[in-house]
């Protein structure tokens, strides 16, 4: 069994026939999906999914590109949403410079308000970084002095310095299709060294499908492929990886009646 841990059927190249994206997935041996939200209008959508699919689970946060349209959001519509059987998680939220869509300083904020929400729910926490390793770590740090919550970097693209750190602060890393591209060399050493009860895999479908698929419209049932790349790097079989992966996302998110 494997488990994506970061999809969104919500978005279009999937929603459309999300039944049948779904049924591809259980096909390939997906045995649960983590259903992603990035705005408050799509919880509905999401917490619909998974209340209606046996084994689609549920996220609920603000994305950093969405944080300036929900500055004034504050913890409490957040944390009435986790109430719900089905959400597990809380994100993705997170700090993204590369495309700066949203002030930096709100994207600050409603990370840090995340991360409180997390802390008093258990649920763990769903990161996004990019172009912004220091500030995601400072941020990190400064909160986990605060007391302990759960965590992951999804979809990671970063140094393998900010692996460490992050490791170093109980996090758990989640590798999407990017690691099975050829110019993905640095991130391919950071896939060997994460500790076998750290280590997650997903698709961040319908986007950044690895190879053999690169160009099509990613699917979840592409976790397997990742999956697959990723048991080699690090010498040991697919099936001692599925194994390893679904075993930590029951633990991380131990919510999920897996």
């Amino acid at each position: 069994m494997l488990v994506d841990s970061h999809c969104h059927l919500e978005y279009k190249g999937l929603v459309e026939d999300q039944a049948a994206v779904i049924a591809r997935a259980r096909a390939a041996g997906v045995g649960a999906f983590l259903n992603i939200s990035t705005r408050k209008s799509e919880w509905g959508q999401v917490v619909g999914t998974a209340t209606r699919e046996p084994d689609i689970y549920a996220s609920v946060g603000i994305h950093p590109h969405e944080a300036d349209a929900h500055a004034d959001l504050g913890r409490e519509p957040l944390l009435a949403a986790t109430a719900h059987p089905k959400v597990i998680a809380i994100g993705e939220t997170g700090l993204d410079y590369y495309y700066d869509k949203s002030d930096r300083n709100v994207q600050k904020s409603l990370f840090r308000m995340h991360i409180d929400v997390s802390r008093e729910t258990g649920l763990p926490l769903i990161i996004h970084t990019r172009d912004a390793e220091d500030d995601t770590h400072a941020i990190l740090a400064d909160e986990m002095g605060k007391g302990v919550f759960p965590a992951l970097i999804h979809c990671f693209t970063a140094s393998m310095d900010f692996a460490e750190k992050v490791l170093a602060l109980g996090l758990t890393i989640s590798l999407s299709g990017i690691v099975t591209f050829k110019n993905a060399r640095d991130l391919q050493e950071v896939a060997k060294i994460i500790p076998d009860d750290r280590l997650l895999v997903e698709t961040d479908s319908p986007f950044l499908a690895p190879v053999p698929n690169r160009g099509k419209v990613c699917e979840p049932a592409f976790v397997a492929d990742t999956a697959k790349f990723v048991a080699q790097l690090r010498g040991v079989s697919a099936e001692t990886l599925a194994e390893q992966t679904t075993a930590n996302f029951r633990r991380l998110f131990s919510k999920a009646a897996l």
